[in-house]
Parts: C-alpha cells; sequence; structure tokens
C-alpha cells in the first residue's frame, strides 16, 4: 500500500514544571511542544509518528516538510526497512545524526503505526509479544538550581508513587538534598548533568559521589561521543548510562567497545525510530548491557517506547518527564499511576490523538506534502 501523504504539525500544551521555566538551548521552555507526523496510505489509513525537536522543532519539522516527506510519498508503506536504508542513505550527508534523522524517525513510527492497524495487532505483539501489560516509570526533573525546589520536587514525585527519580543538577549538594528527600530510601536517584563535565572534572565528581549510591550517573562527559573519556568515568565505579545522543547502531557500538556505558539510552524519535532501536536492544543484549530507553516526550513517541520495552526489555524503566500538564491529545497513555504506566493494547501504537485536543493546541497549521507537492 503505497504512502498517499505526510503532513506535520506542532501542539504546544502549557505545563508546570515544579519550579521556574527552565531554559532550554537557550529559550525559556514553558511549554511542553509535540512534533507529530502524520502519515496517510492511498486507502485512507492513518499512522501517527512523533519527530524530536523541543526547542529545535522548526529545523525537524523543515527537514521533514523539504526533504524526508518528499522522498516518502509514493513509496510502499509496508517496506520499512528499506525506506529506512534508502531515506537514511539519501540524507546522510546532511547529518547522521539530527533533524533529518529525527524527521525520518517521526515517518517510521508512523509506518509501524499503520502496519500494526493494517494487521490488526498492537506494536508490541508486531515485535514479539509483551511481556508486561504496565511499566515502571521514572519521574525526570527538570534543573532547577534551587536546593529547595530539588527537594520538594523529588519529595513530591515519590508521594505521587515514583520509585526511581532522576536528576539534571550539577553539584553533589543538590543531589544530596534529592537522596535526604526520599525520605529513608524510598526512591533511587540517578544523575543526568547532560555532558556538563571535562572529563578530570567528571572523574573528581564521579569520586565525590561514589558513596552516595547513585543509580546512574547520566552523560557526564562533554562532548557526548567521547567514549574513551566516559570509560575512565565508568572506572571509579558509578554506573554510567548514555546514548541518546549517538547516532545510530554503530554510535553504540563505539560506547560498548570502549566500555563506557552499562545503562544504554536509545531515543525513539531521535536515532531514525523503531526499526533502529530494535537493533540497539539486539546489540546490547548481547553484550550485557542494560537498555533505559531515553523518551522525554509525550506524544506517539513516548507511546512507542512503551511497546518497545514491554516486549523487548528485560527489566523496562520508562522515562517520564516531570511536569503537570493540561490535557495531552494522547490521553491516557501519556500518564503515570503510582509510578507506573500503562501499554496500550489496541492495533499500532493503540493511542490515536483526540481531534478536539489537537486543535485546542495547535500551534503553526498543517504543512501536509502528497504527490502534487506541498500545501
Amino acid at each position: 500500500m503505497k504512502i498517499r501523504s505526510v503532513e506535520s504539525s506542532v501542539v504546544a500544551i502549557p505545563c508546570d514544571m515544579g519550579g521556574p521555566p527552565p531554559m532550554f538551548a537557550g529559550k525559556p521552555w514553558t511549554h511542553l511542544e509535540i512534533l507529530l507526523v502524520k502519515v496517510e496510505t492511498e486507502d485512507g489509513l492513518v499512522g501517527w509518528g512523533e519527530a524530536f525537536g523541543h526547542t529545535a522543532i522548526a529545523a525537524t519539522r523543515a527537514a521533514l516538510d523539504t526533504i524526508v516527506a518528499p522522498l516518502v510519498v509514493g513509496r510502499d508503506a509496508e517496506d520499512i526497512r528499506g525506506l529506512t536504508r534508502e531515506i537514511l542513505h539519501s540524507v546522510h550527508l546532511l547529518g547522521r545524526n539530527g533533524p533529518f534523522v529525527f524527521a525520518f524517525s517521526g515517518v517510521e513510527i508512523a509506518l509501524w503505526d499503520l502496519l500494526g492497524k493494517r494487521t490488526g495487532q498492537p506494536l508490541h505483539a508486531l515485535l514479539g509479544g509483551s511481556r508486561h501489560t504496565e511499566l515502571d516509570a521514572y519521574a525526570s526533573l527538570l534543573r532547577y538550581g534551587d536546593r529547595a525546589l530539588v527537594a520538594r520536587n523529588t519529595a513530591a514525585a515519590c508521594a505521587a508513587g515514583f520509585r526511581h527519580v532522576k536528576l539534571h543538577e550539577v553539584t553533589r549538594e543538590d543531589t544530596l538534598a534529592a537522596i535526604n528527600a526520599t525520605g529513608a530510601g524510598r526512591a533511587r536517584i540517578m544523575l543526568d548533568v547532560n555532558c556538563a563535565w571535562s572529563v578530570p572534572v567528571a572523574v573528581e565528581m564521579a569520586d565525590a559521589l561514589s558513596g552516595d549510591g547513585l543509580m546512574w550517573l547520566e552523560e557526564p562527559v562533554w562532548p557526548p561521543e567521547d567514549c574513551e573519556g566516559l570509560a575512565q568515568v565508568r572506572n571509579r565505579g558509578i554506573p554510567i548510562s548514555a546514548g541518546e545522543n549517538a547516532a545510530g547502531l554503530f554510535g553504540f557500538k563505539s560506547l560498548i567497545e570502549a566500555g563506557a556505558i552499562d545503562v544504554a539510552q536509545p531515543s525513539v524519535t531521535k536515532i531514525g525510530g523503531i526499526g533502529e532501536t530494535i537493533r540497539v536492544i539486539d546489540l546490547c543484549d548481547a553484550h550485557g548491557v542494560q537498555v533505559a530507553p531515553h523518551s522525554p516526550y509525550y506524544g506517539p513517541g513516548f507511546i512507542a517506547t512503551l511497546h518497545i520495552a514491554a516486549a523487548l526489555v528485560e527489566r523496562p524503566l520508562v522515562e517520564m518527564l516531570w511536569l503537570d500538564m493540561e490535557a495531552n491529545p494522547f490521553d491516557p497513555w501519556v500518564r503515570a499511576s503510582g509510578g507506573k504506566v500503562r501499554v496500550p493494547q489496541g492495533p499500532g501504537l493503540g493511542g490515536d490523538p483526540d481531534p478536539a485536543l489537537l486543535e485546542r493546541y495547535a500551534q503553526g497549521g498543517i504543512n501536509r506534502t502528497s504527490a502534487g507537492g506541498r500545501s
């Protein structure tokens, strides 16, 4: 069945992030923005995907509308593997990790949604069957730079039932504030510093944090592709997680071969989609590396992550941004209860968006690419 059209649209949901809006890539983060990809086949069946963007949505959307969508229109929607090879090869000179790969990730997720709907199976069944109907989630706090806010939000996450909380602070003092706020160890703490430190500083910080019981230290080194530097930090004894910025399977291969990670974090909306995420999980399984998918988004990418984790990850633990958002078009599948999140059981992703909520939160209109061009 051929692809008739590809549409891009953005929804922007007001939300409370537990403190003053954080700065993200130089801009205040006041809304949860989702870049949606809608793929329709010639028989009218529709699949939904999500392309990574956050504050760079304009760049990812431009890559989708001007390059990626025209390349996929008219192609066989069920030839996901073939399309992945051809499209990513077509754009590889434009970057192996960036807007063009992010854009194709959204298309690829939508193609899997279509395949599941056409066969009447949920995505997790297409991937071999679900081991779980609900998954443990961890609350991923924003960076506050305020010890009182760190403690308050950590305690609130524990009270909401989360047994794992991830920080984005860069000092040991803030980390200890969170550990103390868990209340006699009710939750494990992870620390993600978003590549804040040089290797020598990261080694020094790892030594300082070594007795604090961190579940993992995430992306401690700048730049993130410094596999040897990560390995040096890992040698200090704290488990290291990384991979959200890795360029596909071979990016993870480099991390594993360098002995740099204990936990791999592929991001389905960044890496090229579901198929590439599966390849990374297979590689990690072969090398005894734990997988904890990176999923700081609340649209089809998050739902796809639930299916992937349910079917393929032995001890799934799913990331959920710690924020209070208004109604989301993909409710209820993007909400946790008691620190757990349900896995949809309907065909495909099993969670089509609510049209009324798409309209309420729409931002910037709909761009449609079909055989006749863009409209």
